[in-house]
């Protein structure tokens, strides 16, 4: 692998693209050190733009943008996913294709090719989750067949072990245009305390509910209020689209809904380092996927 030759104080951005479930969350996290992206094993379920920075003190200032998964939409708010995924390729320095290893590539991989193909955009491709391929022979004929998609280089990983993360920094620093950080060296992510909290309680509701329904809910934090004696008050909504479902989120006598809560609660409290109160409610508001009000709740839509 050809590594151009590094210059210090390099600055930019750098998207992270891919069709639905090939791990651009778990790389953000990886990559910044902290969780503020929701990680699950369901597709979907990034539904915002998430900016986190990675600061090498002495190099540069690599600025990460996690984007919604491409798919085939169906609701106006996959469509607005889907579009933030594509605007995103006219506002940076650099794409990461992301690809599953493990899973192969498929008809959605070839197409998010050809849009980076046609925007001219400086672009690397990642071969994600190789920790799940056995043998690693199969590697090759992977990377053989993507070799025509022309991208600068082909970097196999597993953002969920670290292995070759270090040489993906490497070669998107290098990459990057030489300038002054884009933003503070204590400087973290664009997601507000809100936002972050809402993401852990709905990480914590994929986990618990597995396939049974995901993309149904979505979760509003209605107040955040920080008590004189350090306590932390977060009280949070969680939308349904039908009667039927609340049940389901609920649980036999309220235990998964307290259990999503106890679990949300214990990682807020290891990032922020607060003692945390989460209170939840359950709400249904039919066709809220389709609702403009509930999308710009949501960070969705204008």
């Amino acid at each position: 692998m050809t590594r151009p030759p590094l210059s210090p104080a390099r600055a930019g951005m750098v998207a992270l693209l891919g069709w639905t479930n090939v791990g651009k969350s778990t790389l953000l996290n990886r990559l910044v050190g902290d969780k503020i992206a929701a990680v699950a094993d369901v597709a979907q379920t990034t539904r915002n733009r998430i900016t986190g920075v990675l600061n090498l003190p002495g190099r540069g200032q690599i600025v990460l943008v996690d984007t919604p998964g491409l798919h085939r939409p169906r609701f106006k708010m996959n469509r607005e996913m889907v579009r933030q995924a594509h605007q995103i390729v006219h506002d940076v320095d650099l794409v990461l294709l992301m690809v599953d290893a493990h899973r192969g590539l498929g008809a959605g991989d070839r197409d998010a090719a050809e849009l980076l193909r046609r925007a001219e955009i400086d672009r690397l491709l990642v071969l994600n989750k190789t920790d799940r391929v056995e043998p690693k022979s199969r590697l090759l004929p992977l990377m053989q067949a993507v070799e025509k998609w022309g991208f600068h280089e082909i970097i196999p990983i597993s953002a969920l072990t670290g292995e070759g993360c270090d040489v993906l920094v490497e070669q998107v620093l290098a990459r990057l245009p030489l300038g002054p950080p884009l933003f503070p060296e204590d400087y973290l992510t664009d997601q507000s305390q809100r936002r972050l909290a809402a993401e852990r309680i709905r990480e914590k509701l994929l986990e618990l509910t597995n396939q049974e329904l995901p993309h149904a809910t979505a979760v509003i934090t209605e107040s955040w209020h920080e008590r004189p004696d350090g306590l932390i008050e977060i009280e949070a909504t969680i939308l349904v689209d039908r009667e039927s479902q609340k049940p389901i989120v609920i649980g036999r006598g309220g235990q998964l809904l307290k259990r999503v809560g106890t679990e949300a609660r214990l990682e807020l409290e290891r990032s922020l380092n607060r003692r945390v109160f989460v209170r939840l409610w359950v709400k249904v508001r039919k066709n809220w996927r389709d609702d403009d009000r509930t999308l710009r709740e949501l960070g969705l839509g204008s």
